[in-house]
């Protein structure tokens, strides 16, 4: 499915509306890497991403579609995809609220329906050449996961929403074994945003086994392992919650230099960076070259810039759409009269936040030993 079949009523429903207002009438080929042109060609890049044929994984150079289809998403699980019976599955609130409860599919179903578009990326997305695929842009729909909240009541001293799914496994933790559910939490913060949903469609179908039939969290604007698949309990707490998802695994590990020493800080992967890639790279019949990509962050991208062969930062042009909180946008750049040879193409994003995509040597990532929330400037090659 794209943005190519999509009526105005579509487009108006749920969180985005004003923003997608802007877009009907466009020509399809804003939302997308637009098809190739009756004598422009595809430039094939030196380091061109290699397909995984074991998981679905977004090829950059064949991207069309703003919004992915279902079977191109990037999915993982951590402990097994589990089998539920939606027929007997309830979603229950437990823990420190004044009113436990709990609520069937058909129960979510009838309650205040909430649709957004946001992209989905995996924590580990980018960390080399090898996987640079691991994301997708897709329409979620459900309901509000804060008037549930606020229905069952959060009693004073809760400070954290945990989030268990139906994946269960075996952990060691100092040498004696514990079985678990997978799980993640958020802040009461966090939980109460308006955007978080009980998530039971995606790209108006019902959800499928792999991406957490029959109900999920989405949070839009932060990496997918917070987007719990398979959820079936929802617990408030009054401490910190700190599984091997919250405080063992998913953490970044960076040094920051101070006073001639390296402070080691250990971080819990939560919300997305602000990142960009170049996608593709075509020649023109006027003997032009055509960049274009795509870029995303937790926030709005405000700008993308493109450098050629360690030259100064040029600006490209943002496609229609760019101001939609929480998906990616697609760019390009019109690069005119290139000379003959082997050239580098590189990339960088800066969001509404202010955040600028950085370099590998840069001190914000220098220091980082872990793979999570990779959003270094990838750099690409050509000839020409």
């Amino acid at each position: 499915m794209n943005l190519t079949t999509l009526s105005r009523r579509d487009l108006l429903r749920g969180g985005t509306a004003t923003a997608l207002a802007a877009l009907v009438g466009a020509p399809s080929a804003l939302f997308g890497l637009p098809p190739l042109e009756r004598d422009e060609e595809l430039v094939p890049f030196l380091d061109p991403q290699p397909i995984n044929q074991k998981r679905p994984m977004v090829i950059w150079e064949r991207l069309r579609s703003w919004l992915t289809p279902d079977e191109e998403v990037f999915a993982v699980s951590h402990y097994g995809t589990p089998e539920v019976d939606a027929n007997a599955w309830r979603l229950s609130f437990q823990g420190l609220v004044e009113q436990p409860n709990s609520y069937s599919l058909e129960d979510l179903k009838k309650r205040p329906r909430r649709e957004f578009v946001a992209t989905l990326e995996c924590s580990g997305n980018g960390v080399s050449p090898k996987f640079m695929g691991a994301i997708g842009n897709a329409r979620w729909t459900g309901t509000l996961l804060a008037p549930l909240l606020r229905e069952c009541g959060v009693k004073d001293g809760g400070i954290e929403v945990v989030f268990f799914g139906a994946d269960e496994g075996t952990e060691t933790i100092r040498e004696a074994e514990y079985k678990q559910k997978f799980a993640r939490s958020l802040s009461l913060k966090d939980a109460f945003s308006s955007e978080a949903i009980l998530c039971y469609a995606m790209n108006d179908q019902p959800l499928t086994r792999a991406h957490g039939y029959p109900l999920r969290l989405v949070v839009p604007g932060w990496y997918g392992v917070a987007w719990v698949k398979w959820l079936e309990r929802i617990e408030v707490h009054d401490r910190r919650f700190m599984n091997r998802f919250m405080g063992r695994d998913y953490v970044t590990i960076r040094g920051e230099p101070q006073d001639g020493e390296t402070v080691w800080r250990e971080t819990s992967v939560g919300k997305m960076n602000v990142k960009s890639i170049v996608a593709r790279v075509t020649r023109r019949k006027n003997g032009g070259l055509r960049v274009a990509g795509a870029a995303w962050s937790y926030g709005s991208v405000d700008r993308v810039e493109l450098s050629i062969d360690g030259g100064p930062w040029q600006p490209t042009t943002l496609q229609q759409g760019r101001n939609l909180p929480y998906t990616w946008t697609f760019w390009s750049y019109d690069w005119n009269n290139p000379t003959a040879g082997e050239h580098t193409i590189v990339s960088r994003a800066v969001d509404r936040l202010g955040r600028v995509q950085p370099t590998k040597d840069d001190p914000a990532i220098r220091l980082k030993k872990t793979y999570w929330e990779a959003n270094e400037q990838v750099t690409r090659r050509i000839r020409v």
